[in-house]
C-alpha cells in the first residue's frame, strides 16, 4: 500500500502542474483546475504519516519535490527539442507545458514550505491525541498548510502583475475552495488508513514461505 500511495502521489504532483493552466469558473470565481488535484496530495501524506510515521511522510514530501524538479527538466527540454515539419502544433505545446519560470518556482517554493508545514502539524497533534480524532488532524493540518501554499503561490507568481486587491481575493477565493475539499475528503482519509493499517497488519502475520 505505502507503495501504491507515493506512486499516487508523485502522480498527482505531476498531473498538477500539467493541467494548471486549465482555469474553470465556479460561478463569478475562476480557479485553476490544479486546485481540484493538488489539495489530495496533502490527503496522502496525512494517510502515509497516520500508519507508516512522520519520517515516512516526510520523505514522500522530498520525493515528491525531487521528482518535479526532474519532470520540469524534462518538459523543457522536449519544449525545445526541434519540432518536426509534420508537427504543427509547437506554439500550443509551448502555451500549455510552458507556463513562466516565476510560476513554476513559485510552486515549487510553495509546495516545499507548505508540506513539510502540513506534516509537522499533523504529527503535533497526533502526539497529543494518540489514534483518536484522525479528523482533526487532518483537516486543520490541511487547512492551515493550504493557506500558506496558497498565499505564498499566489503572492510569488502574480505580485506586481494584478492590484492588491485582486490578490487579495484571489487568495480567499482559492484557499475556501482548496479547504472546502480538503474536508469533504476526510471520509476518504478514514478509508485509506484503514485499508493501509489492514494490509499492514496482514503483512506482519503473514508467515514468510521459504523456496525448497
Amino acid at each position: 500500500m505505502f507503495i501504491y500511495l507515493n506512486g499516487l502521489f508523485v502522480g498527482l504532483l505531476i498531473l498538477s502542474n500539467i493541467i494548471s493552466v486549465k482555469l474553470f469558473s465556479v460561478g463569478e470565481f475562476i480557479l485553476p483546475a490544479a486546485a481540484i488535484v493538488y489539495v489530495v496530495t496533502y490527503l496522502i501524506t496525512d494517510v502515509i504519516g497516520e500508519v507508516y510515521g512522520k519520517d515516512a511522510a516526510m520523505k514522500t514530501v522530498r520525493a515528491g519535490f525531487f521528482t518535479q524538479v526532474v519532470a520540469l527538466f524534462f518538459v523543457l527540454a522536449a519544449i525545445h527539442l526541434p519540432a518536426a515539419e509534420a508537427f504543427g502544433m509547437q506554439a500550443e505545446f509551448e502555451a500549455i507545458l510552458g507556463g513562466s519560470f516565476r510560476v513554476m518556482f513559485a510552486s515549487l517554493f510553495a509546495y516545499i514550505i507548505s508540506q513539510h508545514i502540513d506534516v509537522s502539524v499533523f504529527h503535533r497533534l497526533k502526539q497529543k491525541h494518540g489514534t483518536k480524532k484522525l479528523w482533526l488532524r487532518n483537516n486543520l493540518s490541511t487547512a492551515s498548510s493550504q493557506l500558506i501554499d496558497t498565499a505564498i503561490f499566489i503572492i510569488i507568481a502574480f505580485i506586481g502583475t494584478v492590484p492588491t486587491n485582486v490578490l487579495i481575493s484571489m487568495i480567499i477565493t482559492q484557499y475556501v475552495f482548496k479547504f472546502i475539499v480538503a474536508v469533504a475528503d476526510t471520509p476518504f482519509t478514514y478509508l485509506l488508513v484503514r485499508w493501509a493499517r489492514k494490509e499492514q497488519q496482514s503483512e506482519l502475520y503473514t508467515p514468510e514461505v521459504k523456496a525448497g
